[in-house]
């Protein structure tokens, strides 16, 4: 399978606030993304899954990339 690079941004409740927050995974699909953000978010900062709002995702090229561990990997 082909790997892509994919940039996500949202907010997710911490409390009674709201964070932004924008990753970037590398994934073979969107949906691989989605469940990568939950579980991430919801080990990370112990939150469930209706506390984190994806607003969007996009496929992004190689050279876009910002995270400097998704650099590392490509």
């Amino acid at each position: 399978m082909i790997t892509k690079i994919y940039r996500v941004k949202g907010t997710f409740v911490m409390g009674d606030e709201y964070h932004k927050f924008t990753k970037e995974y590398k994934a073979t699909c969107e949906d691989d993304v989605e469940q990568k953000i939950y579980q991430r978010f919801g080990s990370k900062h112990g939150i469930n899954r209706n506390q984190i709002s994806i607003k969007e995702i996009e496929e992004i090229a190689p050279e876009d990339v910002l995270d400097p561990i998704v650099k590392e990997i490509l």
